[in-house]
């Protein structure tokens, strides 16, 4: 068990075990996000020494050190998970250590989410850093007339903050109606629709929106202020929060995302504004008082800057649950906002709410799929047959890369395939090397997007090729990754985290295909920090732009990760879109990694974390209380 304080970009702690033979195994642990944070390790009977690298900016204080018998965990697991225990013993058996810890760790060390209340009752520990000296903070909340009982909550909790240089401006949407108060940092007025921001700040220079009912921890205002005063100087700091009521599912929000706050306002309450971005958004009309959360939520993804904006990660909020109505009304304020500030998108309803679709350019620019194959005929018929006959978009280029195809019916199929001019043959013997076989399609390729497609890979939908291509040529975004189904149909792909595994992972595999994701985001397109290489899109300039993928480094693998994240560090945001939806068969073509294939993946994996190590510690799209043990959004 250990403590740390609250921080913007925390890193989390990793452990170094070396053993007596001098092999050395990294463990990247949970945050402490809440405030504390616990971690479940296997130690091994060479164990000669353990490091701990600690983010020094967070004051980290081990609390406690325990040690329990793996009898005792093995018993634990066959109370809470029997058949994961029965799998631990098989891996035992093997004398597999790394599966058997993983399962053990799985089973007994992380908690599912639904479960937070309890989970975080042990770990939420009082901030222990100083309060800061800082701006007067405007806290405005516009409340109606049934509101008056939770606009006391309200200023309960706002009494109680250790922060006290805050003014509350309660805006009531008529006219005669207040509740008592002595404070004379509390005023009362009627909402003054017809008024711009600046009117309400009355010169104070930072700026939060509350909701009748909302309550905040005592910490958060210090927490906020404190977090302004960060080496990058944000002008905008967001916390996570809890909903009260019947559900109160934690919403533990990732770094700044703009896509996702376009479509699910996920920053909500509670957020800090201040400085330039503070000045830019004055100018707003306060309009309808249920309007202008969502108002000034989407003005600020429109103003603020990529390094404007930061995120604590700890729940410093309860909030009130939403009106039965806020998805329809968030939408049509959404697609005013598009048409206000000219963007080229609209709001477009499915069943489980809405997202954008962006305008694809006109006329539609060629789309090169590149896919690299050898031998299989049943698979790489089936893809190719999708992308010429089963899409809809009208630019396509087929460049098939082979890697030395001896197969008589492929090569039959190869020459039936020449007769369409949409397709290219490209030969590439040798060793296999998927990111060299990929560079040299792309180089042969002709189109202006460039979408790297595997030959286990199916279309399900004749749409995909434009869900991508639409959210490609977007000057800001870089990759684009889509939606993978297993053939069970549940989810093989919904984006990488970094640090999942240890390495890197796909979230949520093997859970239902329909499955929400934390805060609703695998029903929109929303920022991750890499796509998989089995169908993922990108403009060829920005392809080329980062020198593709690393054929030296990574000829295998993590290449795909390690290509969205120098397209991130050349400033390009990586997105997953649940409207490209393609089936995959994982590896099919080249099967399990094992004797000198295993050799290989790990000198990958070793190359990867020591060039990505601080990703790792820190995916900006994956909340440091989640488990990079699990696959499913758990808290560990």
């Amino acid at each position: 068990m250990y403590r740390a304080n609250p921080v913007v970009r925390p890193l989390r702690p990793l452990l170094r075990l070396t053993r007596d033979d001098g092999r050395r195994e990294l463990f990247v642990l949970p945050g402490a996000g809440q405030g504390a944070a616990c971690w479940l390790g296997f130690l091994p009977a060479d164990a000669a020494a353990i490091d701990l690298a600690i983010d020094e900016r967070s004051g980290f204080v081990l609390e406690r050190v325990g040690l329990r018998s793996e009898a005792s965990v093995f018993a634990e697991c066959l109370r809470v998970r029997p058949l994961r225990a029965i799998s631990a013993c098989y891996q035992r058996l093997r004398r597999n250590e790394r599966r058997t810890r993983d399962i053990l760790r799985g089973s007994c060390g992380v908690t599912p989410v639904a479960d937070f209340a309890d989970w975080a009752r042990q770990r939420t520990r009082a901030d222990a850093a100083p309060v800061p000296a800082g701006p007067a903070v405007r806290l405005v909340m516009p409340a109606g007339p049934a509101d008056a009982e939770r606009v006391a909550a309200t200023i309960a909790s706002l009494k109680a903050q250790r922060y006290g240089v805050w003014r509350l401006v309660v805006g009531w949407s008529e006219a005669g109606i207040a509740i008592p108060t002595d404070d004379a940092r509390i005023a009362q007025r009627v909402w003054p629709a017809s008024a711009c921001l600046c009117d309400l700040l009355n010169g104070d220079s930072a700026l939060a929106l509350l909701a009748p009912g909302d309550t905040l921890d005592p910490d958060a205002l210090a927490i906020l202020v404190r977090a302004l005063a960060e080496p990058d100087r944000p002008q905008m700091v967001y916390a996570d929060a809890q909903g009260e009521g019947p559900d109160p599912t934690p919403a533990l929000k990732p770094d700044w995302s703009p896509d996702l706050a376009l479509t699910t306002a996920y920053p909500g309450t509670p957020t800090l504004y201040a400085g330039g971005l503070l000045e830019r958004l004055k100018a707003i009309p306060l309009g309808a008082p249920d309007a202008f959360a969502v108002r000034l939520g989407l003005a600020a993804v429109y103003h603020a800057g990529r390094d404007e904006v930061a995120h604590v990660p700890r729940v410093l909020a309860r909030v009130a649950p939403p009106p039965p109505d806020s998805a329809e009304r968030h939408a049509a304020i959404l697609q005013t906002h598009l048409t206000e500030t000219h963007r080229p998108a609209r709001v477009e309803a499915h069943p489980t709410g809405f997202d954008l679709l962006w305008a694809l350019p006109e006329p539609p620019p060629l789309a090169s799929v590149v896919i690299p194959s050898r031998d299989r005929l049943d698979l790489i018929r089936v893809a190719a047959d999708g992308v010429l006959n089963g899409t809809d978009y009208p630019a396509i280029e087929l460049v098939i890369v082979d890697n030395g195809s001896t197969d008589p019916a492929v090569l039959a199929h190869y020459e039936t395939l020449r007769r369409d001019p949409r397709v290219r043959l490209l030969s590439c013997p040798g060793p296999f090397n998927f990111s060299a076989m990929i560079n040299a399609g792309v180089a042969a390729s002709r189109g202006d997007v460039v979408v790297l497609l595997n030959n286990d890979v199916a279309v399900l939908r004749e749409d995909w090729l434009s869900a991508l291509v639409r959210q490609a040529c977007r000057p800001e975004i870089g990759a684009v990754g889509a939606k993978l189904l297993y053939a069970d149909g549940t989810l093989q792909h919904a984006g990488v985290v970094v640090g999942l595994g240890g390495r890197a992972g796909h979230i949520l595999r093997r859970r239902p295909a329909d499955t929400p994701g934390m805060l609703g985001r695998m029903r929109v397109a929303h920022e991750v920090s890499a796509v998989t290489a089995a169908c993922l899109a990108v403009g060829r300039a920005k392809f080329d732009a980062v020198g593709g993928l690393d054929a030296d480094n990574f000829a295998v693998d993590f290449n795909d990760v390690d290509f969205c994240l120098r397209l991130a560090a050349a400033g390009y945001r990586t997105l997953w879109t649940p409207r490209a939806v393609m089936a995959h068969l994982e590896s099919t073509s080249r099967g399990p990694a094992v004797g000198p294939a295993r050799a290989r993946f790990e000198a990958e994996a070793d190359r990867f974390v020591a060039r990505w190590r601080d990703t790792i510690r820190h995916d900006p799209y994956y909340h440091p209380d989640l488990s990079l043990t699990t696959f499913g959004e758990d808290l560990e």
